[in-house]
């Protein structure tokens, strides 16, 4: 099961059993983490993964959506 959580202010956090793919659907090296964080901000150095720029950059983002009646 993958869980990802989306992070007001900040990155998506993608944990579980999952795979990212490039745009030609090759997957990247995740060096066999099961949890990381995709950048929202569009400034990191590392894209596409946080690292932390969010913070440098002011970067805002209200967590606002429907919730699941679960």
């Amino acid at each position: 099961m993958c869980r990802v959580t989306v992070n007001a202010h900040g990155p998506l956090r993608i944990e579980g059993d999952f795979t990212i793919v490039d745009p030609e659907g090759r997957p990247l090296d995740l060096k066999g983490r099961t949890s990381i964080a995709l950048c929202r901000c569009g400034s990191s150095r590392n894209k596409p993964f946080c690292d932390g720029t969010h913070n440098t950059v002011n970067f805002r983002s209200i967590v606002e959506g429907e919730r699941s009646s679960e």
